[in-house]
């Protein structure tokens, strides 16, 4: 059993804003499996389905970005599953350029509050983390503000692309291990696919 949560804050307003992208990657996996996170548990929307041969639980935490480990650490508890073998996390990162995937483990939060919340509430960084990169086109005053922001048009659109790579990443880490996934995935938008 593995559970893929996918950070992000709950209601309308942030739907197609930076900070949600572990959500809208939740959603395309979701409609990848074919079926609906809606099922309330552990103060999560959540949804069970199988990737290859291994059970899944998809997650999206509606306690908030900043209070995602309380959702993460009842989730881990209900399931009996540990993090450093069974937790996958999709996350924004502000540094990285917007589109760059990085699969990554056992790193600190690097300023990312959600991340942070979920290494406070379960007692290890130890666990897989999808960080998808969403910096700005310009330099911006405040990152907070523009992360809770709505995105552009343009940039709406090009998500596509984007979140059915972190989508197929997820998949391939339950599938084939995060090795397989961070070799293919861990490159720039820019350099193609492999």
């Amino acid at each position: 059993m593995k559970l893929i949560v996918g950070l992000g804050n709950p209601g309308p307003q942030y739907e197609c804003t930076p900070h949600n992208l572990g959500f809208l990657t939740i959603d395309q996996l979701a409609d990848d499996l074919k079926v609906e996170v809606r099922n309330r548990n552990c103060r999560a929307l959540t949804a069970r389905a199988t990737i290859g041969e291994e059970p899944v639980v998809l997650a999206k935490p509606e306690t908030f970005m900043n209070l995602s480990g309380v959702s993460v650490r009842g989730l881990l508890e209900e399931l009996e599953i540990k993090p450093e073998a069974d937790l996958i996390v999709i996350q924004d990162e502000l540094d990285f350029a917007f589109g760059t995937l990085r699969i990554q483990r056992n790193r600190s939060s690097a300023g990312h509050n959600g991340i942070e919340s979920i290494i406070d509430s379960i007692g290890t960084k130890d666990f897989i983390r999808i960080r998808i990169g969403v910096a700005p086109e310009h330099a911006v005053r405040d990152g907070k503000e523009y992360l809770l922001a709505p995105m552009s048009k343009a940039r709406c659109k090009a998500l596509g692309p984007v979140l059915e790579d972190a989508a197929a990443a997820a998949a391939m880490i339950v599938k084939e291990g995060p090795a397989a996934a961070m070799q293919r995935f861990n490159r720039k938008p820019d350099e193609g696919s492999t």
